[in-house]
């Protein structure tokens, strides 16, 4: 996996020890000697990750880590601050400004690049969520979340795995009042847990006995239900071989014994942050993209949408009948909202929109497709089949008055236009080939079916 890494350090030597080594491993090196220039080379230069020392003149490291934390623009990017001071308060303070984990000078290679590659599998995750934001942003819809350093850790939910009823206690008691924490002993137990319900971030002991700490990790990561959740693993000062088999495996984050309480909770808490993160930005994709093809009064479909999907309909057609279309029209629909105005309005094609959906088969798709006119795409169907569909609607919209929350009570009918797929049709002339129908329908009288064969 090759990326773009940001080296920070106001000491040359050091820049170009690390510069050397992650050449070496086929990484692209920028560098910057300030908190400034590391500023605006992240902004500027776009990296996948930077490494970010310490002690600094000026601005020291763990400012320029909040500012980019505080930029939308860059705090997406992974910090691993890398620094010569030891104590916990100093990892404490910069997993409090935002950093994503700690190097400790003399930097241990194997380390290194077990972090490295660890960080950037995660920013992999979050490059694709976010392109599909731009990708909603562009077609007009709600703005993307930002990252935040500010959430309701009381709330968020941690499992603990681990053996040992000693340490068992010794962790809970470490953490209790700072989240919701659910313990238990037996592996295969919080695998099940995990797929039933979900957390903000698992805790597993490395020192797990069944299975082993390294296994349970491994089968939450090929688990599809638990595939996503942060494991912050706790080690042993001399589990190293078997910490960096776990970054490499998918382990988001450690904890070495003798586990100093602070750093504890301040690293549960970036997992937190990350995990909710990452729930946002699915989350508002999802809604981004309901929203990019849905109709906001009516919920059904749009005409954008609809006019794509007909196109794929009839270029994957491999059936006999083909696709039918339907189009149907209120009749005197702008008598309604001159004579009540147009919430009225809106509340019939609510309800029109509804009993559309309860009248079509689970195969059809329906959508507006403006103002009082509505589609019914009808795949795998051929124009006998569509008439008992555009019947049973003819009878489910004029067959009963629609009642609005005001007591109105109002009769509504439509005309409907329908088609079916003939050799050559595209999606322009099988939806022409329906609204003319309609148009014929409309000027037969209304609230009538007019059936065109290809």
């Amino acid at each position: 996996m090759t990326a773009r890494i940001l080296v920070v350090d106001d000491i040359r030597t050091n820049i170009k020890v690390l510069e050397a080594k992650l050449t070496s491993e086929y990484y692209e090196v920028i560098t910057a000697s300030s908190g400034p220039e590391a500023l605006e080379s992240a902004v500027t230069q776009k990296p996948d990750l930077i490494l970010l020392d310490v002690m600094m003149p000026g601005m020291d490291g763990f400012e320029v880590c909040r500012r980019l934390k505080a930029n939308p623009e860059t705090a997406h990017i992974p910090v691993i601050m890398v620094t010569a001071l030891g104590d916990p308060e100093d990892r404490v303070q910069g997993l409090s400004a935002g950093a994503d984990d700690f190097l400790t000078k003399p930097v241990d290679d194997t380390s290194m690049f077990a972090r490295v590659r660890s960080l950037l599998r995660v920013k992999l995750m979050l490059d694709e969520l976010r392109m599909r934001e731009r990708t909603s942003a562009a077609l007009g819809v709600i703005s993307p979340p930002v990252p935040s350093l500010d959430e309701d850790y009381a709330s968020a939910r941690i499992l603990v795995v681990e053996d040992n009823p000693r340490d068992q206690l010794r962790l809970q008691r470490m953490i209790e009042g700072q989240f919701q924490i659910e313990v238990t002993a037996d592996g295969a137990d919080a695998l099940a847990r995990a797929r039933q319900q979900e957390y903000d971030s698992v805790v597993v002991s490395l020192g797990l006995q069944n299975p082993d700490g390294l296994r349970l990790c491994s089968q939450f990561r090929t688990t599809e239900e638990t595939r996503n959740v942060p494991i912050l693993l706790l080690v042993g000062p001399d589990d190293q071989k078997q910490l960096v088999k776990g970054l490499e495996i998918g382990v988001t984050d450690y904890v070495v014994r003798p586990i100093d309480r602070n750093e504890f909770i301040a690293r549960l808490r970036a997992q937190v942050r990350r995990k909710r993160y990452q729930e946002r930005l699915r989350l508002h994709y999802q809604q981004s993209m309901e929203m990019a093809v849905t109709d906001p009064l009516t919920g059904l479909y749009n005409r954008r949408y609809m006019a794509s999907h007909l196109a794929t309909l009839l270029s994957q057609s491999a059936s006999q009948h083909g696709t039918a279309v339907l189009i149907l029209d209120l009749d005197y629909f702008k008598q309604i909202n001159d004579s009540h105005g147009h919430p009225i309005g809106d509340e019939v094609l609510r309800e029109i929109g509804n009993r559309i959906v309860r009248n079509i088969r689970g195969i059809d798709m329906a959508c507006r497709y403006g103002g009082e006119e509505f589609v019914v795409l009808m795949p795998d169907t051929d124009l006998d089949a569509a008439e008992v569909v555009a019947n049973r609607l003819l009878q489910a919209i004029g067959g009963k008055p629609v009642t609005t929350k005001e007591g109105l009570s109002l009769t509504v009918t439509c005309s409907i236009g329908c088609t079916s797929q003939g050799a050559g049709d595209t999606a322009e002339s099988l939806l022409k080939r329906a609204d003319d129908a309609l148009y014929e329908a409309k000027n037969g009288g209304r609230n009538r079916i007019v059936f065109r064969r290809a």
